[in-house]
């Protein structure tokens, strides 16, 4: 067995061990509906323990890698055709929890509130001073260290533009990518991202979703260059994208001069052990532009997102629009970059992810 793990690696046995297996998964060494090494086998070749193995596989399942059968083992269910054979209608288990009225999942008031204080003390005068268009450096920092830790992302600061909320961010990017591209956005979706499509006078077309995201023979079939999708989940159907769907997105864009835009809507709040995977770390081909906004991590009022560009595409923006002004006050950028950089934004996702986990053992 070839699978090592790094005991002065910072990064759990389990996280190793499930990279690994998943690496050889996705390159086809493990295939279609071929069984994986029993977790007894595992632990005595690694050295770990059954119950790291077990946590390892139980993250495969949980993303749609494999599946495990009753007193059989543990079973590849990722497909690696370049061919966008529809993927297995079995959805991967991603809980949702909605409408829901504890204070678990509300940002603290009060930690807002002092953080509020804190800028004003420590900025003074500097909080009126007219923001970089980019947004500025103390929260674009703080946005690319908490990706790069949390999501995979490597990035440079360059490459990260704040903006007020989704909207103005996808008209950005029309704006970059041009009008003469068609789009293709998922049906249903967020009604918002269809109207600013229309508002921008793109041609627009709607692919289906199926159980596992969008349906294999719309999207082969589709004539579009731009793909915007809510990979995690969609709104409002809930739908979450397997592994093979994500892959066959990234498949899908590597045909021509095509994007891929991942609006990352509520990752945060997986309920998983370890943070959902986006396209944007896995893309061959530096077409993927990954977004997301504090809307449900802290207020919707703060009216605050981002996105993170592929290299090329920032050098474009930056000499295309980078005469844009930031849209979003320079106060509550510095309040958002403290709150990321002195671990409060990640303590209240934990708390809410937590929170999840309990109540749904309370609901089984």
């Amino acid at each position: 067995m070839k699978y090592r793990i790094d005991v002065a690696s910072k990064a759990p046995a389990y996280l190793q061990l499930y990279t690994q297996v998943r690496d050889d998964i996705v390159k086809g060494i493990y295939p279609l509906n071929s069984k994986l090494p029993s977790k007894r086998v595992i632990s005595s070749d690694t050295g770990v323990s059954t119950v790291t193995v077990e946590h390892a596989y139980a993250l495969l399942c949980d993303e749609g890698y494999i599946e495990s059968r009753e007193r059989s083992g543990f079973f590849v269910i990722f497909r690696t055709d370049d061919g966008f054979v529809p993927a297995p209608e079995k959805r991967r288990a991603t809980a949702t929890v909605s409408n829901h009225n504890s204070k678990d999942f509300d940002f603290p008031f009060s930690v807002f509130a002092k953080t509020m204080r804190k800028v004003i003390s420590d900025s003074q005068e500097d909080i009126l001073q007219r923001s970089p268009n980019s947004g500025c450096m103390e929260l674009r920092e703080a946005v690319r260290l908490y990706l790069a830790q949390s999501r995979g992302i490597l990035a440079e600061t360059e490459q990260i533009i704040i903006g007020s909320g989704s909207e103005y961010l996808y008209s950005l990017i029309v704006e970059l990518l041009g009008r003469n591209r068609v789009y293709t956005i998922e049906s249903p979706s967020y009604k918002k991202i269809e109207q600013v499509y229309r508002a921008c006078d793109v041609r627009l077309q709607k692919l289906p979703l199926g159980e596992d995201g969008i349906k294999s023979a719309a999207l082969r079939s589709c004539k579009a260059d731009v793909l915007h999708i809510s990979p995690y989940r969609s709104y409002p159907s809930g739908v979450t994208a397997s592994a093979s769907k994500r892959h066959e997105y990234l498949r899908w864009a590597q045909q021509g001069e095509r994007y891929i835009i991942e609006d990352d809507f509520e990752s945060e709040f997986s309920v998983s052990k370890k943070p959902e995977e986006t396209l944007f770390s896995h893309s061959p081909q530096d077409n993927v532009i990954y977004m997301n906004t504090f809307s449900k991590t802290i207020s919707p009022s703060l009216r605050v997102g981002y996105m993170v560009l592929p290299w090329h595409l920032a050098e474009v923006f930056h000499a295309k629009l980078g005469f844009y002004s930031c849209t979003v006050p320079t106060y509550i950028q510095l309040v958002l970059a403290e709150l990321i950089s002195n671990g409060d934004f990640e303590r209240h996702i934990n708390r809410v992810r937590r929170a999840k986990r309990k109540e749904l053992l309370s609901d089984s």
